[in-house]
């Protein structure tokens, strides 16, 4: 329908009097007030503007210049539904109203100020959704699904375009004016969708701009985790995400990202790297705190044994926390002496042990650990003279042997035979004048036999086997047989 804001009245039956603007008449030579004047002249679908005269409970009178006033019916005042007049215009407002009809049955000029503001607003609406500027418009209610808006005409803002995250109550954004793009129209059908998330977007792009501008790798700054995923956290620097990813959340093992932190947490990080042309911040959290690693390397060294608490266990090996956020790996062949096949036969998650620092690699930050040295179930490799020392410190009195008894002067039981992971079975003693193995050079010259006699090896096994029964041993100090009498010595 064609809409004019400029009202022309009639034209006056009689001459105006110059001067009078057209207000006064001259009609057979006397001059009358030109009332005609004074009206407005439109046509139904006209807009006019009038002055809000009475508010009743259901309606409200308009004196638009007519020469009758027009009333509003409760229904045509606003898009809200159920609205009480007295909340929509006030007494003396000069509002604009559309003319549905000159004369009703019962005589009356019908207008409505809903439509109106309707053909207004479409007019509006258009042009800023061809020129792609925003629109404002009070949320008025919440559906399913998303807001309605006020616009002049009802506005569909839906849920996932309200913000740039997604908003669960809905509810609080009841009341409020909000600024929205276009982004469907749709006149036939009076369809208006909204977009408040492409005006912040718009807002936020000129923003993260001078934030990536500002930002450098190794700077410290702090900000609130906006949202938690399997691989990380997101943290939102006054303007733009960035992701801390979960290996750079602690120096510990993390499993998920919420042991560590929670949304709406502000943290301090560390700006790991920086892409401006995908505008990707990645940052970090263990980089704020202490690193442990360099408690280990100044405070342990190689050789120390401490407690630890088993992390998990692999099929080759175990690894174990000695610190929070440090962890070492006891390979499967230092978790026992004796043959491991699957390391969950000796160790298993949570349990608590000593464990032996065996090498520190401070350039791999990687920890070597041993249960097993530490058990007693073997003997690192050292110094031979302290090994056997050892043995005969712990040998309180002649022991019995597969050979015999042992006496004084007879040589200790081989003490790196202990020392390592596989089993000697006991070897009988040799011939006093054979050559010990791990004695010095000079003792192996002082009871060297004479060159037709067999070698110490020979020797043991010659002896294994002789001497024949009832024939006494003739050397001095070397004990008989095990299964013949024992025969005095010579002497």
């Amino acid at each position: 329908m064609p809409a004019t804001d400029t009202l022309t009245p009639p034209a006056a039956a009689g001459t105006p009097v110059e001067g009078s603007g057209g207000l006064l008449v001259e009609i057979d030579g006397k001059v009358v007030p030109n009332y005609a004047a004074t009206m407005v002249s439109f046509d139904e679908g006209d807009v006019v503007k009038g002055r809000v005269v009475r508010i009743d409970k259901d309606e409200v009178l308009v004196d638009i210049g007519y020469k009758s006033e027009g009333v509003i019916p409760s229904t045509e005042l606003s898009i809200r539904k159920s609205v009480d007049p007295a909340d929509e215009v006030e007494l003396g407002e000069e509002i604009d109203a559309l003319v549905l009809t000159k004369e009703d049955s019962e005589g009356r000029l019908v207008l409505s100020k809903k439509r109106a503001r309707f053909e207004k607003a479409w007019r509006r609406i258009e042009a800023a959704a061809e020129s792609g500027e925003p629109v404002e418009g009070t949320v008025i209610e919440v559906v399913k699904g998303g807001l309605i808006l006020d616009l002049g005409v009802r506005g569909f803002l839906p849920a996932s375009l309200v913000d740039i995250r997604r908003v669960h109550n809905l509810d609080e954004f009841l009341g409020q004016t909000l600024e929205c793009k276009v982004i469907e129209l749709n006149r036939s059908r009076n369809n208006v969708v909204l977009s408040r998330r492409a005006v912040l977007e718009e807002e936020r792009k000129e923003v993260r701009e001078q934030i990536l501008g500002r930002l450098q790798p190794g700077q410290v700054v702090e900000g609130k985790i906006s949202n938690i995923v399997d691989f990380g956290a997101f943290v939102d620097l006054d303007g733009i995400d960035g992701l801390i990813h979960i290996s750079e959340l602690s120096w510990s093992h993390v499993n998920h990202p919420s042991e560590v932190v929670s949304i709406g947490n502000t943290v301090r990080i560390k700006v790991l790297d920086i892409d401006r042309d995908r505008q990707r911040i990645s940052l970090g959290l263990k980089q704020t705190q202490e690193d442990p690693w360099q408690r280990v390397i100044s405070t342990y060294r190689s050789g120390d044994v401490l407690e630890g608490t088993v992390t998990k266990v692999v099929a080759f090996g175990a690894f174990v926390e000695i610190l929070p956020g440090v962890e070492g790996l006891v390979h499967i062949s230092e978790l026992a002496d004796h043959h491991v096949e699957n390391p969950s036969e000796v160790v298993e998650p949570d349990s608590k042990l000593n464990v032996k620092i065996l090498e520190i690699d401070e350039e791999r930050r990687r920890l070597s650990l041993s249960i097993k040295r530490v058990e007693g179930g073997n003997m690192p490799m050292g110094d031979l003279g302290e090994q056997i020392q050892d043995a005969e410190a712990s040998a309180e009195g002649p022991e019995e042997s597969a050979a015999g008894p042992v006496g004084e002067g007879d040589p200790p039981p081989p003490a790196v035979a202990e020392a390592s992971s596989e089993e000697v079975p006991p070897t009988p003693p040799p011939a006093a004048e054979a050559p010990q193995e791990d004695a010095s050079e000079a003792e192996a010259a002082a009871e060297e036999p004479a060159a037709e006699e067999p070698v110490a090896e020979e020797a043991q096994a010659e002896e294994a086997s002789a001497p024949a029964a009832g024939e006494p041993v003739t050397e001095e100090g070397t004990p008989p047989a095990a299964d013949e009498p024992e025969a005095p010595s010579e002497d």
